[in-house]
């Protein structure tokens, strides 16, 4: 077996394995949302309107997607300095996106809406579950690009060696879809 074989087969490996961990988060989320809609027809459930900030964290988290395809786009063309450009966008603006979560957070309390408490509903408890899940999953994805910033500035990537940031696009493009269907749902489904 020739090394470039060994290389394709271990992208294949890790390819295969970051699929499988998707799809079981994808069936987190799903659970969690058909939970969200058997307990929607409870007589405490309450409807709120989606903070502001959490439709701007949705903008924010799709022009991420936007940057970290660009940046997988730069390193495949050999332009280390565009590809650092749009790998730090990707990072600030993922960091933005957890600023305007906290910030969607503080408008629900701002309501009236708490996630524990004798003033908490099941409603806000679910809003609450669903998106510090995600947070979490986004963490995640935030570590993942802080590693591909490391290892590309250690210049282990070039336009014949991109997997690292290939696995870390996926990730966050996942996230992007997630946190779109998450919103959506949240939005559409009172």
């Amino acid at each position: 077996m020739t090394v470039e074989e060994y290389n394709d087969r271990e992208g294949r490996s890790k390819k295969l394995l970051l699929w499988f961990a998707m799809i079981s988060f994808v069936m987190v989320f799903a659970g969690l949302t058909s939970a969200y809609v058997v307990s929607k027809s409870r007589a405490d459930w309450k409807n709120f309107e989606m903070p502001t900030a959490f439709i701007i964290s949705t903008l924010v988290i799709m022009i991420s997607s936007i940057t970290f395809y660009m940046a997988k786009k730069a390193i495949q063309n050999n332009n280390r300095s565009l590809t650092t450009t749009y790998l730090l966008s990707t990072l600030v603006l993922g960091l933005a996106f957890v600023y305007f979560q906290l910030d969607g957070f503080r408008q629900l309390i701002d309501l009236g809406f708490y996630a524990t408490g004798p003033t908490s509903t099941v409603t806000t408890s679910f809003m609450y579950v669903v998106v510090v899940t995600h947070l979490l999953h986004l963490l995640g994805g935030l570590i993942s690009i802080l590693v591909i910033i490391y290892n590309h500035f250690k210049q282990k990537y070039n336009s014949s060696q991109t997997l690292g940031i290939e696995l870390g696009a996926m990730f966050w493009h996942f996230l992007d879809f997630l946190w779109l269907y998450l919103f959506l749902f949240l939005y559409f489904f009172k």
